[in-house]
């Protein structure tokens, strides 16, 4: 389909702030192993090649020819800001000003364990905010090839329970300016990850091409953050299933309170994440006390409909007691336990129930951990039956990328597949409609390797789309949908568009932390460039549309309108409706 250009597609939706400025003219399932390096660079002391981008929408993408590599500014009375709690002092880099490791809470452990969030303590003096803060205690990923390992640079952080820290990057501190403010809610399901998980979380590019102010945030995960204690616990523990998702908007309290200090618009904030961070997404939009807190919403390859229920979770509780060899008569002892105990305790609980009829392994699309619906802090499943209408009127982007799975990315024995091991692979799955899946595929990539098959067959975007359509359906704020299909040279090209491959593009990233999973070259530099700019310019006015697209139209049911990113940008109706039906049938 054919796309054509219009002029004021870039122009304010009635979804825009009315505070924030018209934009300038012009044109992570891995974790980091590597904290000292990671902190290393964060403040300058290695060498980024390209580090920096222009100003926003100037200038080469990612050329960094507007910024003196590497500057750094540490000064004891520069990059100071008053929040709630007290002062802090960061640092600034390349003009951005960075702040890392904020206490949004204060700690979880002891007595706080399993309970809500709290206000962090206050502090006298000034605060330095230089380092990450701890993540949340979790079990250890597993050892990941060289291959996965160089593309994802996972970086696994210091585990402790005082985890509930943000970090911030913005421009300018008190100006008189109100910028849209983007928060980014990290990957790894509801089970591991951190704000520092992939070195291309790192926001100051976006900050800087933007004029934005990003924040990306810590909070409780697993066990620690979703162990549903009411059954055994009572009223005292009424909060426990969904402790994880009150963290998240404990922080977004704090950002409505404090990112004014940051040169942020409190009215004006939009949240973003990608897989267990875009199933995030949807549940705080059907949160009654996320109501209000933020006013866009960007779920990439995250769709979540559904979450998990108090029978299952109280199920998977009552299996960890069993670890941990408590009862409702001993059940306060669960506060004072080493964390790591926990942690542990939950991963063998779910080892026990993988696959048992009935259990919460076996059937939550969350590996056992996530929130619930439990009728109090969570009323209703996010988008199931339908969308939540509490947020009718926040307008979304949601999105896949092409190969969701990519079973060769990292496996370079699966590349040769031949047509008869894909015939086996899906009757595997699928028994005898196999074969017409097959057929439905090859239709639409005719020149397709039966690898290739078998990842697109991997990798549906139905419950995108179904997200898409449900959210349209309140006829309130409009849903953009896309589609991801660029391809990373990297490895010869065999992990294709993979899961979490888009986040270095949307953080304007291809070129510096994001290098490795995109090669940094130019064609990645450009898509970088329309990418971040389209989440930019959603992110100021509720549409992503901006000079450097083809005209991105909001999504219907009927055309199932999709902006395809790719070396060339353009908009297609439904363009796997077939094979999506198909897959839905069987």
């Amino acid at each position: 389909m054919k796309t054509k250009d219009i002029d004021h597609r870039d122009q304010a939706t009635p979804y825009s702030c009315g505070n924030c400025p018209t934009e300038r003219s012009g044109s992570g399932g891995l974790k980091r192993r590597m904290f000292m390096p990671a902190l290393g660079a964060a403040l300058g002391l290695v060498d980024l090649p390209g580090r920096g981008s222009g100003e926003p929408g100037h200038g080469a993408p990612g050329d960094g020819s507007n910024y003196a590599g590497g500057a750094i500014v540490l000064s004891g009375v520069k990059a100071v800001v008053e929040t709630s709690a007290g002062k802090i002092r960061g640092f600034t880099r390349n003009g951005i000003h960075t702040f890392l490791g904020v206490p949004y809470g204060d700690s979880t452990e002891g007595a706080a364990r399993f309970m809500p969030p709290a206000k962090p303590a206050p502090w006298t003096g000034v605060r330095s905010t230089l380092a990450w803060g701890p993540v949340c205690p979790q079990t250890a990923p597993g050892p990941g090839s060289d291959e996965e390992l160089f593309l994802f640079a996972p970086d696994d952080g210091r585990p402790g329970e005082d985890c509930l820290r943000l970090n911030v990057w913005t421009p300018a501190l008190k100006d008189g300016r109100k910028r849209p403010v983007m928060v980014w809610l990290h990957g790894g399901g509801f089970s591991i990850g951190s704000a520092q998980q992939e070195h291309f979380y790192d926001g100051e590019n976006l900050s800087r091409r933007g004029d934005v102010v990003v924040v990306s945030v810590n909070h409780r995960l697993g066990a620690l953050g979703f162990l549903n204690l009411t059954q055994v616990g009572g009223a005292k523990y009424a909060g426990s299933a969904n402790t994880g998702m009150l963290d998240l908007v404990a922080a977004l309290e704090w950002v409505r309170d404090n990112i004014a200090n940051f040169g942020g618009d409190p009215g004006c904030v939009s949240i973003f994440g990608q897989s267990g961070g875009g199933g995030k997404v949807g549940c705080l939009m059907a949160m009654p006390s996320a109501k209000g807190l933020f006013h866009r919403a960007i779920v990439q390859s995250g769709s979540s409909l559904r979450v998990g229920t108090m029978e299952d979770s109280a199920r998977l509780a009552a299996a960890v007691l069993v670890e941990l060899g408590l009862g409702a008569s001993r059940l306060d002892e669960i506060q004072t336990l080493p964390a790591a105990r926990l942690v542990d305790a939950g991963a063998a609980a779910l080892r026990k129930l993988d696959g048992a009829p009935g259990s919460p392994a076996a059937r939550s699309q969350r590996s056992g951990w996530g929130p619930v619906v439990d009728g109090l802090f969570l009323p209703s499943h996010p988008f199931d039956p339908v969308a939540p209408s509490l947020s009718a009127h926040v307008p979304m982007i949601i999105g896949t990328v092409m190969n969701e799975s990519s079973p060769s990315a990292f496996n370079a024995k699966l590349e040769p597949l031949t047509e008869e091991e894909l015939k086996t692979r899906v009757a595997d799955r699928f028994g005898g409609r196999g074969g017409r899946i097959i057929e439905a595929y090859r239709r639409a990539h005719p020149h397709a390797k039966p690898v290739e098959l078998l990842s697109l067959i991997s990798s549906p975007r139905t419950d995108a789309v179904t997200q898409a359509e449900r959210k349209a359906a309140l006829a309130a704020a409009p849903a953009y949908v896309y589609w991801f299909c660029w391809h990373t040279p990297a490895l010869d090209g065999r992990p294709r568009a993979l899961h979490g491959s888009e986040i270095p593009f949307v953080f304007d990233d291809a070129h510096t932390y994001g290098a490795n999973m995109t090669g940094g070259g130019l064609e990645a530099r450009a898509l970088a460039a329309r990418m971040s700019d389209a989440w930019i310019a959603f992110s100021r006015t509720g549409n992503p549309n901006h000079k450097g697209l083809p005209m991105w139209p909001a999504f219907t049911a009927g055309k199932g309108e999709t902006m395809i990113f790719d070396d060339k940008c353009e908009v297609k109706e439904d363009p796997d409706r077939e094979e999506r039906q198909i897959l839905t049938g069987v």
